[in-house]
Formats: C-alpha cells, sequence, structure tokens
C-alpha cells in the first residue's frame, strides 16, 4: 500500500466505517457497497481536494470514481 492509499484508507474507516469489525481492502466497493453516500462523497472530495491541493471537476466526481480506494487514488492522480 503507497503512502496516497494509506492516507484515504485511514481517512475512510475513520470518516464512515461503522462497523468496527468491517475489513476493508483497496478495492473494496464504497459507494455501491453502502459505506459512502452521496453527501459522504462530497466530503471526501472536499477531503481530497484540500489534502493534495487540487481540483476535481464535478463531472469527474461520479459514484464510480468514488467506488474504491485504489479508483479514488487514480482520480487523485489525474489531477496532481
Amino acid at each position: 500500500m503507497d503512502e496516497m492509499q494509506k492516507i484515504i484508507m485511514e481517512y475512510v474507516i475513520e470518516e464512515y466505517v461503522e462497523d468496527e469489525d468491517e475489513i476493508l481492502e483497496l478495492d473494496s466497493p464504497l459507494i455501491s457497497g453502502g459505506i459512502v453516500d452521496s453527501f459522504s462523497m462530497v466530503s471526501l472530495k472536499r477531503f481530497l481536494e484540500n489534502k493534495y491541493n487540487i481540483s476535481i471537476p464535478d463531472d469527474k466526481a461520479s459514484p464510480e470514481a468514488f467506488d474504491s480506494v485504489n479508483k479514488i487514488c487514480a482520480l487523485v492522480k489525474e489531477f496532481i
């Protein structure tokens, strides 16, 4: 797990995972798995933009792009 994956995984677990026993993998479905909802996706987008000093266009911030830690990392890397 690289540094970006680690940071995003820790943020997702801390902010959105309610069940302490739930185990997340880098490809675990976040949106389709019900871990991150549309409101949470907005706060996650804001976190990423602030953390990496980027701007993610709304048309790129789709549920598909936010559906796993790996997909989120790929999205962020497009704008770094």
